[in-house]
């Protein structure tokens, strides 16, 4: 069996439950998106013209893209989706709300009310959130999403 298969299915003993996994499916890419918001409202130590993929987000991203290539080129792919998605959304709310500041605060606020959440399904559930056990579970969560979305695809990964 492959790493990321003994993975994915450790992370699945503890969301069983279908109300957990329907948090767990609308938290997890919350919390992402606004993990990469608030890196992303760093401002930067330098002008630069208005790019939208350069900023303190872009070297996280890229070392957890370096993970998902551990496992496949297909998760590898899926995260270069979301993480693409995720630095345009979070410009585009930049754009909005007009500051750095602002930016990070609806970002941490998302955060909060999505960990919340997470934290409620896994009181429903009866059991532990992964990460507790093993901190690489936090970035297995949107990997385990993504994995179902490949199987209902019939992509393999």
């Amino acid at each position: 069996m492959r790493k990321i298969d003994i993975l994915l299915e450790k992370y699945g003993e503890s969301h069983q439950n279908k109300i957990n996994k329907l948090i767990h499916w609308i938290c997890v890419p919350t919390i992402f998106f606004s993990i990469v918001g608030l890196i992303h409202a760093i401002p930067l130590p330098f002008q630069l013209e208005k790019t939208m993929f350069l900023s303190w987000a872009t070297l996280p991203m890229g070392l957890i893209y370096i993970y998902y290539l551990k496992f496949s080129k297909m998760m590898l792919l899926g995260f270069i989706l979301w993480g693409t998605f995720c630095v345009w959304g979070n410009n585009l709310i930049l754009d909005l709300v007009q500051t750095n500041s602002n930016l990070a605060l609806f970002n941490l606020l998302i955060f909060v009310i999505a960990w919340i959440f997470q934290f409620i399904g896994h009181k429903i559930e009866g059991k532990k959130p992964s990460f507790l056990e093993d901190i690489k579970f936090l970035l297995i969560g949107p990997a385990w999403l993504l994995h179902f979305i490949y199987k209902n695809l019939r992509i393999p990964y």
